[in-house]
């Protein structure tokens, strides 16, 4: 139910008089305003592109921000604030041709002088404090051509940059307005090309979204989007079934029953960017052994996984990348359950029935860790003693794992949202990077930094699937799932989308 039906039903006359008090020095609100209501789990603190990499910043300011390159709900490439681009000099240069006749919402003029002001910033003193900075590296220098032509000077090939200047830090802003109002302010309340613009935020609380007018694409179907940061997930469910919510993000699978029980709430499902899997260390302890690392990987049956701890709402990998990623070789099938090979191979490891390992993880991962008490159970069948040893967040992210401080086993869980493998591979297996303590490996540095060395997707698709079926082959890593993406949403909304990126736009959505 939507809050415009609210507001005839219990209230109605507390509301016309609050309109008829406030008239004398406000403009009255129309009563035929059209609200959608959303409820995420979290606040990201902090609304200005270069300063967060927070999933929960992209389902607020993807409606209020746009970039260069657009990237819609079908993962696909397309012109943004730019109209097209064409790699020059020997691919050392990209010339992006601008979208005209565009404004920001305090109607300064989208041109070339603010893309400039928007990578100077993202790559000098200011985009240093924040963690996008590094994402865009690559880019020696943004020069300005004309009014709507721009040339970004590549300091080295980035096959992965159109892609991400569809995201997060590359969200293009107003000079003059940042100028004017202060870093502080702009955090705040900032100021985008989007069909809506921020009318209010205030952390912990919530954001008020108003429908842009002057938006160059279009016009929003709903006036305002609010935006409520629910942190409890039982009670973001309760706003989602009591319809004090159009739409939740961030569905917990223990409510995926409950919401499908409920005739006024579809579940919407959409395979996400986020993969969980176990890694081995490499370095110490008898996973040091290739044989022991397969028998593990035999003796997990995470199709049972899947089904029983996670309610289906997951998908089975062979590789630490879902199958939307690039890089993914569909040839490539998960390693199968079978227990008794696993026996085999231990004894043929020499390792003794009853042997304990231990496996890392954040504590406050309550999923994980009954997933964890399942893996438990499984090696237990085939004769390893499996220690789980939850960790303080900070702790384990800091210390714990870059140091090389875990057993055998150890959680990592990834959300590429460039949807990339390139944005996970070499976080996990190229030589010296933070999430890498254990594998050094000549051959996985050459394919990494092979690919990341040229434009040619089939280049690159060629040397990321190898490095898939070298990881594969090499059992350095036991994938589990690749999670769903999960929304709930009233059965009047109309038109949403499901984002697999988690980055929920409401440009086309209606609420009856």
């Amino acid at each position: 139910m939507s809050s415009t039906k609210n507001l005839f039903g219990k209230g109605a006359l507390r509301a016309a008089l609050l309109a008829t008090t406030l008239c004398a020095v406000a403009p009255a609100m129309s009563f035929a305003e059209t609200v959608l209501n959303v409820a995420q789990r979290q606040d990201p603190q902090n609304l200005d592109p270069i300063d967060t990499f927070r999933l929960s910043w992209g389902s607020i300011a993807s409606n209020v921000f746009e970039g260069l390159v657009f990237r819609g709900e079908d993962l696909q490439l397309q012109p943004g604030l730019a109209t097209g681009w064409e790699f020059l000099d020997d691919e050392t240069r990209i010339r992006f041709t601008l979208r005209e006749g565009v404004e920001f919402h305090n109607g300064e003029p989208f041109n070339a002088e603010a893309v400039k002001y928007t990578f100077d910033r993202l790559l000098g003193e200011q985009g240093e404090q924040g963690p996008q900075r590094s994402n865009y590296t690559s880019i020696s220098e943004v020069v300005v051509v004309d009014e709507f032509t721009v040339d970004f000077m590549m300091e080295r090939p980035d096959p992965v940059l159109i892609t991400k200047l569809a995201g997060y830090g590359a969200m293009i802003v107003p000079p003059k307005y940042i100028e004017e109002v202060g870093e502080e302010a702009f955090d705040m309340k900032p100021v985008g090309t989007g069909p809506f613009m921020v009318a209010d935020y205030q952390p912990t609380i919530g954001a008020r979204l108003e429908k842009s007018d002057s938006y160059w694409n279009g016009e929003a179907k709903v006036d305002v989007v609010d935006i409520r940061f629910i942190s409890e997930d039982a009670t973001r469910i309760a706003e989602l079934l009591s319809g004090g919510v159009d739409i939740a993000l961030n569905i917990p699978k223990p409510s995926v029953q409950t919401i499908q029980a409920n005739e006024n709430v579809d579940l919407v499902s959409v395979d996400g960017p986020t993969v969980v899997i176990n890694r081995f260390n490499t370095k110490t302890g008898i996973t040091t052994d290739p044989l022991v690392r397969r028998a593990i990987a035999h003796a997990i049956d995470t199709n049972a996984i899947i089904e029983a701890m996670l309610g289906g709402l997951a998908s089975p990998i062979s590789s630490a990348q879902g199958e939307k990623s690039f890089g993914n070789d569909p040839a490539l099938v998960p390693y199968a359950y079978d227990p008794e090979r696993a026996k085999s191979l231990l004894a043929e490891a020499g390792i003794e029935p009853g042997t304990e390992i231990t496996l890392d993880f954040p504590g406050n991962l309550d999923t994980f860790r009954e997933v964890s008490q399942v893996i438990a159970a499984y090696l237990d069948q085939v004769g390893l003693k499996l220690n789980v040893r939850p960790h303080e967040s900070s702790v384990y992210f800091n210390d714990v794992l870059p140091n090389g401080k875990t057993g055998e086993l150890y959680y990592f869980g990834w959300g590429g949202w460039t949807f990339d493998f390139d944005n996970t591979a070499y976080l996990l297996y190229h030589t010296g990077e933070r999430q890498n303590p254990y594998i050094e490996d000549a051959k996985l540095d050459e394919l990494l930094d092979a690919q990341r060395a040229t434009y040619d997707t089939d280049v690159r698709r060629d040397a990321l699937q190898a490095v898939a079926n070298y990881a594969y082959e090499n059992v350095l890593d036991l994938p589990l799932y690749n999670e769903a993406t999960l929304y709930g949403v009233n059965t009047g909304v109309q038109g949403f989308v499901p984002a697999p990126d988690d980055r929920a736009r409401y440009m086309n959505v209606t609420v009856e």
